[in-house]
């Protein structure tokens, strides 16, 4: 008769647990997507006693200003350009979560203008609660937005963990004389959005298990659409910064821009674009932890004629899991700009303002 050791129960244990569950996905976290980030007030105190990095000239970007990814000098035309982002799972599709995760990630390379290189995974999964099939689809919905994209992976790092995490870590390439910033605005530039707006109030109905199916494909559409608009403008010198709106929402992002360029960003609420489920969401109070989170971190720096409705703050605080590029540019180029984003598939871009003296955000 065969006796079974202790370790042979516990890997028997786990096997039943993993086939047993039949939850979803995003049951296992308690925050999914660009909504996971830490508040920016708090994000601020944490970081409070860090230097900035001063002592590599190479440097070209850093920790200054919450740049989208730091870009290392290597010679006179190159430089190289990295970044890492990871979050908990946004929708229970596993492949979808695998895609919209690794999108969100290269997207900081594109928002730099530069050319991803390759990539390394970060997966931290809970082993013992979650089929081995399901991880394996997670891990592939990545690769294919890598191969999408043209890079590999080419390695990275797991842990058995509590919750379930992916991302990666990118790596890519740009001419040190070129490659955009978030905080070189100029006074008078355009102000263009390529994506709408919304993705956290559709995550939200989507957890609430109120998201319609139509709201659903969109969802997926825009958190898996590769930003890679940005790596194709970096030749255009009039266009002076560009950043990607992720956790912090529309206003956290743009006041990024506008504090590091001694500028007000001066937007009008109708121009901005917005999905068109989410409107309806939000005005029915269906909106991210996140949102509130943020509007209180920077809502002292957000301005208008008239008092904002509550869902217009939640549209401009919402966290934007792989969203758009915000991109500055000259305005006697406005026109030019927008009809090559447009034609390169973000077909909801809009001029959404303004940069101009002042400081901070004023809506209109």
């Amino acid at each position: 008769m065969l006796s079974l050791t202790n370790g042979m129960l516990a890997v028997i244990l786990m096997e039943k647990q993993r086939m047993a569950f039949n939850g979803r996905l995003t049951s296992l976290s308690h925050g999914g997507g660009c909504g996971c980030k830490i508040a920016p007030e708090v994000l601020s105190k944490i970081l409070q006693f860090s230097p900035f990095v001063t002592f590599a000239p190479q440097l070209l970007a850093g920790n200054q200003n919450n740049e989208d990814a730091a870009v290392y000098q290597i010679n006179d035309t190159q430089a190289i350009v990295a970044t890492t982002d990871f979050f908990m799972p946004i929708v229970d599709d596993p492949f979808d979560f695998g895609r919209i995760a690794a999108s969100n990630a290269i997207s900081d390379i594109y928002a730099m203008g530069a050319k991803p290189l390759f990539a390394l995974a970060i997966l931290g999964m809970p082993i013992n609660v979650l089929p081995i099939e399901t991880i394996q689809r997670i891990t592939a919905g990545g690769q294919a937005v890598c191969a999408a994209a043209g890079i590999p992976i080419a390695g990275g790092h797991s842990i058995d963990s509590v919750e379930p995490i992916y991302g990666l870590i990118v790596i890519g390439l740009v001419d040190p004389k070129k490659f955009k910033r978030n905080k070189t605005a100029r006074d008078g530039d355009s102000i263009i959005l390529t994506k709408p707006l919304g993705i956290g109030i559709l995550s939200a109905a989507f957890k609430q298990e109120k998201i319609s199916e139509k709201a659903y494909a969109k969802l997926i559409d825009y958190t898996t659409q590769l930003n890679v608009v940005g790596m194709n403008l970096v030749d255009n010198d009039k266009v002076h910064a560009m950043t990607d709106v992720t956790g912090f929402g529309l206003a956290g992002h743009l006041l990024e821009m506008a504090q590091g360029a001694n500028l007000q960003a001066k937007i009008t609420f109708d121009h901005i674009p917005m999905i068109e489920e989410a409107i309806e969401y939000v005005q029915n109070n269906i909106v991210t932890g996140a949102s509130t989170r943020n509007w209180q971190g920077y809502s002292q720096h957000v301005h208008a004629d008239h008092e904002l409705p509550t869902w217009q703050k939640n549209i401009l605080s919402d966290p934007q899991t792989s969203g758009g590029l915000l991109i500055s540019c000259a305005p006697e180029v406005e026109s030019e700009v927008l009809d090559f984003i447009r034609k390169s598939g973000f077909i909801s871009a809009q001029t959404i303002g303004r940069f101009t003296s002042g400081a901070g955000i004023e809506v209109t």
